[in-house]
């Protein structure tokens, strides 16, 4: 596909792909969110991607800009008390790159203090992975496959003796960062009240660990969906608790195992404790870096769903699938502050 760099008169154009600079100046009346600073549109040459001088680390996208706005409009109209966030944990609220290396996953980072059980752990993700990601394996026989990757992973961990303590240093000593502008999207959704729901194929505890160490706080709004860990009182893991969450069943039929974040003294929440008030937010910030994340408010019978898709790498491969499935699109890994200005308006009412 081709881009070629038009005028702003042109935005509601049948249909539209719109490539943005994410440089929000300052308005009384215009929501940031909607300053254009240069607009680039479809054309009908899909053989390459021609980005010109145009900076890609600075741009988004945006495919279809009445419905953007029809969904903005009606979520603001309803309020932030309708409104809920649901989003992936790696490479979506933490940096696909952290100090020029690939960010680790919340999996990834964990050593369990045994070499040969780590070693088993990353045959199995070397064995396993590629049949994850194969076009040629059906639906139905590649979940199999993930129920028993994650399901031999997990007794792996049981087996290899994996304790709460090997978590934490494995957490201080990983390359694993959160996106600019996160912290400061939890303290806005908090304030407004807005639950966040984070969905992980990982594992709970440690991103309740990655969150401690790298914020230092706990929000009350948030909620973490993942496989959920038992420790005896030595703190060895012993069990894993409820349903196995792998990749492709992380959606909210899963919700009944969402589980706060405890705070600095282990309890949690009252506020946060009811699931079921949850599904009766019907408007919906959905974040994840790959199209099959969409699939997180499948259990969610919601009314306006914005989806906000981070595309960190491989822009040429993938900007035509991830422009189609996602309303907005992040390229190059950038920061969060983009939807952070975007929650901002969702949660103001309109006056009058």
């Amino acid at each position: 596909m081709s881009y070629r760099l038009l005028s702003s008169n042109i935005i509601n154009t049948e249909w539209s792909a719109i490539l943005k600079l994410q440089n929000f100046p300052n308005s009384n009346h215009i929501p940031n969110f909607f300053l254009l600073n240069r607009v680039w549109c479809c054309s009908n040459n899909y053989n390459n991607l021609e980005m010109e001088d145009l900076d890609p680390t600075k741009l988004i996208v945006i495919n279809d800009q009445r419905s953007l706005d029809r969904k903005i409009s009606a979520i603001r109209n309803d309020g932030p008390s309708k409104l809920q966030v649901i989003a992936d944990f790696d490479a979506t609220l933490t940096r696909y790159w952290v100090n020029g290396l690939r960010g680790q996953s919340s999996h990834g980072l964990l050593k369990q203090g045994n070499p040969e059980y780590d070693a088993k752990r990353q045959a199995l993700f070397e064995y396993y992975h590629p049949l994850e990601f194969s076009p040629a394996i059906p639906l139905e026989e590649k979940t199999k496959l993930m129920e028993e990757w994650w399901g031999k992973t997990h007794g792996l961990l049981i087996e290899g003796g994996l304790t709460y303590d090997a978590i934490k240093s494995s957490v201080a000593n990983s390359n694993i960062a959160f996106r600019d502008g996160v912290v400061e999207l939890f303290e806005l959704l908090e304030e407004k009240d807005v639950p966040v729901l984070i969905f992980s194929a990982g594992l709970a505890d440690i991103i309740e660990e990655v969150l401690r160490q790298k914020v230092h706080r706990y929000f009350k709004n948030i909620k973490i969906v993942s496989n959920q860990m038992v420790f005896d009182d030595s703190g060895r893991l012993v069990s894993f608790k409820g349903k196995l969450i792998h990749s492709l069943n992380k959606n909210e039929h899963a919700l009944d195992m969402a589980t706060p974040l405890h705070d600095q003294t282990g309890g949690i929440d009252s506020a946060v404790a009811d699931n079921a008030s949850v599904k009766q937010r019907t408007n919906v910030l959905l974040l994840g870096d790959h199209t099959g994340d969409l699939g997180m408010s499948d259990g969610l019978n919601y009314e306006n769903r914005i989806s906000v898709g981070f595309l960190n790498d491989n822009i040429e491969k993938n900007l035509e699938s991830y422009r189609k499935a996602f309303d907005i699109v992040y390229l190059n890994d950038r920061p969060m502050w983009g939807v952070v200005d975007l929650a901002a308006e969702l949660c103001s009412k309109f006056d009058g």
